[in-house]
């Protein structure tokens, strides 16, 4: 004859016979399941490593290359909004606000306003707060959403800089990086497809 209660505890899951223990391990599991869910969130999954390891070392790349043709030039090239419009085009490269209209039109319209409020307004932290505000309304009317460029605007009232030499050099950084985020857009179609559209 079979000892039942030692099958009764060696097989609980099996057997269900005991349900406040099977009940205990359920209702744990179902609250970890609802905790891990509230930290995962609503964010898009996770993208591939391989994924992510392209997105670093073009997003590396560029900033250097910001920087190497800033000392060829004897300027400076990279400035923060910029690594802004890098992580845009190599992170989420179908955004509206990553294509080439939004992150090169999204940029000298910031730059220009932000040198005319500059020079109407003088450098101030006021002047920069306009300056950013009418940023945001104008790529909104000009259909090149791209919202690092509104930092430009602000950089611009604060250091003053010569208008066409800015505007210049601003062109060629942004060319830069739409550039780079084509090359890898048809090296790899499939996972980094860049632009969705030029203009």
């Amino acid at each position: 004859m079979t000892d039942t209660s030692t099958l009764h505890l060696s097989t609980p899951e099996v057997s269900g016979s005991d349900p406040s223990v099977t009940g205990n391990s359920l209702d744990e599991r179902t609250r970890w399941r609802r905790y891990a869910d509230a930290l995962a969130g609503q964010a898009p999954a996770r993208a591939p490593m391989s994924t992510v390891a392209v997105m670093t070392v073009c997003g590396v790349a560029v900033m250097l290359l910001l920087v190497a043709l800033g000392v060829l030039l004897h300027q400076p090239l990279l400035i923060p909004p910029l690594a802004a419009s890098a992580a845009l085009v190599f992170a989420a490269p179908a955004l509206p606000l990553a294509q080439p209209r939004s992150v090169i039109g999204g940029q000298l319209i910031s730059a220009a306003l932000g040198l005319g409020a500059v020079a109407v307004g003088g450098s101030s932290l006021w002047t920069a707060a306009v300056a950013a505000g009418l940023t945001i309304g104008a790529m909104a009317w000009a259909r090149t959403p791209h919202s690092p460029a509104a930092a430009t605007a602000v950089i611009v009232v604060l250091t003053n800089p010569e208008p066409w030499h800015f505007l210049g050099l601003l062109t060629l950084a942004t060319l830069v990086i739409v550039a780079m985020g084509a090359l890898i857009g048809r090296v790899d179609r499939v996972k980094h497809r860049y632009p969705v559209y030029w203009w």
